[in-house]
């Protein structure tokens, strides 16, 4: 299969052509190898390639054949590599498969390598000193996003169809924005985080992916959702599979409109234009859109620390087993300066200091349910701005410490992490561009817990009612030399 033809399609599409015997997943494999030397030497995305194993995969399974990537972070694959973008973990490889690789696995997925992530997914932009930046496929001094930023780049570049990603603070839907892909960030509880944790970083981390058209997020979801024995809680399962939501009408929705972020920070003008253009297809399409205010419950200071002792707090924890484990110091060789700052901010957060930070989270969490009792979804803008320059976040980095950090971090993405807080879902859809630039602009959709199958009813809307799967960046396989 030639790369002009393996873009073409989607995963589920790729996955329909295996079915019906018309290409074979070792030429799709070829395909999606072709498309990395051509492009990753632009962008960055891919870590690292392997042969992909030859474990039969059932020929019934959703995805079979589909060449997949997954984030150097968060799922484990026997026998691969997993450094978390850190020199700290630099070599350190994975004993045996955690249960999402095993999902990964049953869906058919090929995996044959692996993204790029900032060390430890720490940040909003993927520049790890590790790997070096990964560069935005649509504009290459811009950022990729993070901290699935390699993901983004990779899917947005014509990798792969779709590609594992994980967010705590807006990672899924980040790069899905600044790469100009759909990205939903599931409910807490979703998808298991088994057998090695419990819950990531007290259930701000949640497992997905990046992709370039609705139907392969929701086949994906289907095929990853659902706990594993042990977990801590888990979410109700959906009525149906996420797949047949896509083509549901979603109804005449009353839909909550954010349109400047919480923190006193301020949307840019070809962000506001994209929302006003966003809110006339809405309209358009029947359904009811007000301006509002939505209470967290807390004031954004508040709500920075709390975060910052909850992040700093499991990021020690985790800095002081790999270290131990590995035989590694934890200091300026190991570690970025961003990073040890908040590995030495979290060493002085106490008990009761991270006590009142979970009451926080509670009373986010409750705050937001209450919005969603009168409304059905929010729409902010995914990111205030356009994906910012690269080398933007490392500006004076080392003269900040944990919370000063988080609080850059928050100021380049804050209409993200509520919902992380809070365990609801959010999709950042890529509705709009930029006028100016070309770049890509997401909208933010958020719904109650659970409510992911709303939220694909709307997305499946909003992709027939405003195509984009027709837009591709500079850098795009498919304009690469053929094969």
């Amino acid at each position: 299969m030639r790369i002009s033809e393996y873009v073409r399609h989607d995963a589920v599409g790729l996955a329909e052509l295996v079915a019906d015997g018309e290409v074979t997943p070792a030429e799709l494999e070829a395909a999606a190898r072709a498309a990395v030397e051509a492009v990753n030497p632009w962008i960055n995305a891919v870590v690292e390639t392997w042969p992909a194993d030859d474990e039969p995969r059932p020929g019934s399974a959703p995805l079979a054949g589909v060449p997949f990537l997954i984030k150097d972070i968060g799922v484990s694959m026997a026998g691969r590599r997993m450094e978390l973008g850190s020199r700290l973990a630099a070599g350190h490889t994975a004993r045996a498969d955690s249960a999402l690789m095993r999902r990964f696995r049953r869906a058919g997925l090929v995996t044959f390598g692996r993204t790029t992530t900032p060390e430890m997914a720490y940040s909003t932009t993927t520049e790890p000193v590790l790997y070096g930046a990964t560069l935005n496929p649509w504009c290459l001094e811009r950022s990729a996003g993070g901290s699935s930023g390699g993901a983004g780049a990779a899917v947005a570049a014509g990798v792969v169809p779709v590609a594992h990603a994980t967010d705590a603070a807006g990672s899924i839907r980040i790069p899905a924005a600044s790469n100009g892909l759909f990205g939903l960030k599931p409910t807490r509880g979703r998808v298991s985080w088994g057998p090695d944790f419990d819950e990531m970083f007290n259930g701000l981390a949640v497992h997905g992916g990046v992709s370039r058209t609705v139907r392969d997020s929701a086949v994906l979801l289907d095929q990853i959702r659902g706990p594993e024995p042990g977990d801590p809680y888990f979410a109700q399962e959906p009525a149906r599979p996420y797949a047949e939501e896509v083509d549901r009408t979603p109804g005449a929705l009353r839909i909550g409109v954010l349109a400047q972020p919480w923190g006193g920070h301020r949307t840019t003008t070809p962000v506001a234009d994209a929302l006003a253009r966003t809110l006339r297809l809405l309209e358009y399409l029947g359904h009811r859109v007000e301006e509002v205010e939505v209470d967290l419950g807390v004031d954004w200071e508040e709500f920075l620390l709390a975060n910052a002792r909850q992040w700093t707090a499991n990021l020690t924890a985790q800095v002081d087993e790999l270290a131990e484990a590995l035989g590694r110091p934890v200091d300026s060789s190991t570690l970025e300066p961003p990073i040890l700052a908040s590995y030495h901010y979290g060493q002085r957060v106490s008990g009761a200091e991270f006590a009142t930070a979970l009451t926080v989270r509670n009373r986010v969490a409750r705050n937001l349910a209450r919005f969603f009792d009168g409304h059905d979804m929010l729409l902010t803008p995914t990111l205030p701005d356009l994906p910012v320059p690269l080398g933007t976040h490392g500006e004076g980095a080392e003269a900040l410490d944990g919370l000063g950090w988080l609080r850059r971090l928050f100021d380049v993405s804050p209409f993200n992490a509520p919902f992380n807080v809070a365990g609801t879902p959010a999709m950042s859809v890529p509705l709009m561009s930029d006028a100016g630039t070309g770049l890509p602009i997401g909208m933010q959709f958020a719904a109650g817990y659970g409510r992911e199958d709303l939220l694909f009813r709307l997305a499946g809307q909003l992709e027939q009612a405003s195509p984009w799967s027709g837009r591709t960046p500079v850098v795009w396989a498919g304009n690469r030399l053929d094969h």
